[in-house]
């Protein structure tokens, strides 16, 4: 089977061994895969001893089961599945427990025509959904979902700051948050990016390298949800209401920041982490979706045979939305 590795610290297509299903997994023929952020970061993770070991990136997909072991009941063949990329993580808990992981690294992920996975990790796909958008769901969803609701606890009536319009996640917080009935602010460089961020619910949207302060003056923030790191962190904690919320799951720029720990305490905000998402909130994420008539933004979309050009476009930082991959 053709599949998008990464080997000896280059990308690249490879045709590989087609996978055989045990006794609790399913194979699934993906019809799309989804680009995330931390693709682009595996080379790197990749331990010296496993260099030159092919690996399937992907974290996202979304196919139609082949075949199931002989242990499985709940999934049958013919069935339409979305790829569930966090591993062993049942039920929502304040952090993931031990083994967790993210399918991709260690395991072969979902940039191939097969992939064989444990059948607790698929879930059916929502009937409203087509193939791109189920293809590029889980990762960016679910994590966009446990920011804005388990850890943002958000409300409505609430008013959410999201640095950074563009990202996947971030398309996703803002239909999440505007289903939720909160006001949303989002910022980015581009025009281009603020007008599509308006576009998909956004009720303003300013520029990055504008001063925040004075253009959100008359704004009460109540929850920020930055994934942007050194970059933007104090500036994001410094437009937050006193007693505000502030969650962290990324950093595209610098992993550490300066805090000044006074000003913190002084201002009584709440600092949480996130990351991902459990099984659990995978299930609430997909009956909140179809609840609202969600729909993923998916900016782009290229065949299997193009996912050279699909890459430089997500490492260049030029797409809204999601990269869809075909396949």
């Amino acid at each position: 089977m053709k599949a998008y590795i990464t080997e000896e610290g280059q990308f690249k297509l490879k045709d590989m061994q087609a996978p055989k299903v045990g006794e609790n997994e399913v194979l699934v023929g993906i019809r799309v895969a989804g680009l995330n952020r931390r693709d682009l970061s595996i080379p790197n993770r990749i331990k010296d001893e496993n260099k030159n070991k092919a690996l399937i990136l992907g974290s996202d997909g979304a196919g139609v089961v082949e075949e199931v072991g002989s242990n499985v009941k709940d999934i049958g063949v013919g069935d339409e599945v979305i790829i569930n990329p966090a591993l062993r993580w049942e039920k929502n808990s304040d952090a993931p427990p031990k083994g967790f992981d993210i399918l991709g690294m260690p395991d072969h992920g979902t940039i191939a025509e097969k992939i064989v996975i444990d059948a607790n990790q698929v879930e059916l796909k929502p009937a409203h959904l087509s193939w791109e958008e189920a293809g590029v769901l889980a990762l960016s969803a679910l994590t966009g979902y446990r920011a804005l609701f388990t850890k943002g606890q958000v409300q409505k009536g609430d008013t959410v700051f999201i640095p950074g319009a563009g990202s996947g996640v971030a398309t996703y917080i803002v239909q999440f948050a505007k289903a939720a009935g909160a006001r949303v602010i989002v910022t980015s460089r581009s025009a281009e990016k603020r007008k599509q961020a308006e576009e998909i619910g956004a009720d303003l949207a300013i520029d990055t390298s504008s001063d925040w302060i004075e253009e959100l003056k008359d704004e009460t923030i109540d929850l920020a949800i930055d994934s942007v790191g050194g970059a933007t962190f104090n500036r994001s904690l410094e437009v937050l209401k006193q007693g505000g919320k502030m969650v962290v799951f990324g950093a595209t720029t610098e992993d550490t920041v300066n805090l000044d720990i006074r000003a913190f305490f002084y201002g009584q905000y709440k600092l949480f982490g996130s990351t991902m998402g459990s099984k659990e909130e995978l299930k609430e994420l997909l009956q909140f979706m179809e609840k609202h008539t969600i729909h993923p933004v998916v900016g782009h979309t290229y065949p299997l045979d193009k996912v050279d050009e699909a890459f430089s476009l997500l490492k260049d930082n030029k797409q809204f939305g999601k990269i869809a991959i075909q396949i």
